[in-house]
């Protein structure tokens, strides 16, 4: 299966490493210091699940060259969607899937707008991972899961493909006839996740021990079902609870990508987070006082410190 990933950050450096390990034939679509890395010294994973070396690396910064490919997968942040969309044009071929692996509920709306709707499938990456140094993805913990499916919930030949590719590199993943439940339930959990992590400036684990602010959590991610159950979303009624239990598994210390982002004095996704809530509640007629006063809280800081005057 012919790949290209726009955005070879945590997400798309990782299952991007471990496919092309796989068999697949993966191009990676970046620019600056780590792609300059990955041109002359390749791509490192460093893993529980296993480190790896990817040396040569198929990785360009103007995919004009590649030509049309099977799947395109974007992992860029959520501000950068809108240059994403353009930049994957030229891979397009009549059956090629677009599948976004980004935070949020927007990126479906973003790439329908921008492209034929045919090209356009949903996507969830459950994982902690980062760009440790150019040309090295840190994996934290051993999750690493995919979601993915077409919009129509159907089965299709580049599901199908993409699906056994994932088993083939020996990653975890599962193809939804409900991406869109899929990308809320996650959508759901990530809120909370953020938005407590960041506004608390801890790790998860105190905070789901500390019976105020765990139900403070369970709180900030009713609201964010509630608006999703608005918007005609088919979450289940135990949605909340197994989200709290997912919660509950994992490892003590662990944070949220935006509260390392908010440390490192970086540009945060909370608009497309804790933001899309009370826009999409206000929209819905849904009350977000709690997501409202979390993104109240982290605004100021959500184009990174040199815009920071505090």
């Amino acid at each position: 299966m012919k790949i290209a990933i726009v955005g070879a950050g945590g997400v798309g450096g990782y299952f991007g490493a471990r496919l092309a390990v796989g068999g697949a034939d993966v191009t990676f679509i970046a620019r600056g210091a780590h792609l300059q890395a990955m041109q002359e010294k390749g791509l490192r994973v460093r893993s529980a699940l296993g480190d790896l070396h990817l040396q040569p690396v198929k990785a360009v910064s103007d995919p004009a060259g590649v030509g049309p490919v099977d799947l395109v997968i974007i992992g860029v942040k959520l501000w950068s969607t809108e240059e994403a969309v353009e930049a994957v044009k030229p891979l397009l071929g009549p059956r090629t899937g677009v599948v976004s692996f980004q935070n949020g509920v927007d990126a479906i709306g973003i790439l329908t707008r921008h492209l034929e709707r045919g090209h356009v499938m949903g996507g969830v990456a459950h994982i902690a991972a980062l760009i440790e140094a150019p040309g090295v993805i840190r994996h934290h913990g051993t999750l690493a899961r995919l979601t993915f499916g077409e919009l129509d919930g159907s089965a299709s030949p580049r599901a199908k493909t993409f699906l056994h590719a994932c088993e083939r590199a020996g990653i975890e993943a599962d193809l939804s006839q409900d991406i869109q439940r899929a990308i809320w339930e996650k959508f759901v959990f990530l809120v909370g996740l953020s938005g407590m992590t960041c506004l608390t400036r801890t790790p998860i684990g105190p905070i789901r021990e500390e019976p105020f602010t765990r139900e403070v959590l369970r709180d900030v991610m009713g609201e964010a079902a509630a608006v999703a159950r608005a918007k005609g979303v088919n979450l289940p009624e135990d949605t909340i609870d197994r989200q709290m239990q997912f919660t509950d598994s994992l490892p003590r210390d662990m944070v949220s990508s935006m509260l390392g982002d908010l440390r490192r004095g970086n540009r945060l996704e909370v608009a497309w987070l804790a933001g899309a809530v009370v826009r999409l509640g206000k929209e819905a007629g849904v009350p977000t006082p709690l997501n409202r006063a979390i993104y109240a809280a982290l605004k100021l800081h959500a184009n990174g410190a040199a815009h920071n005057d505090g």
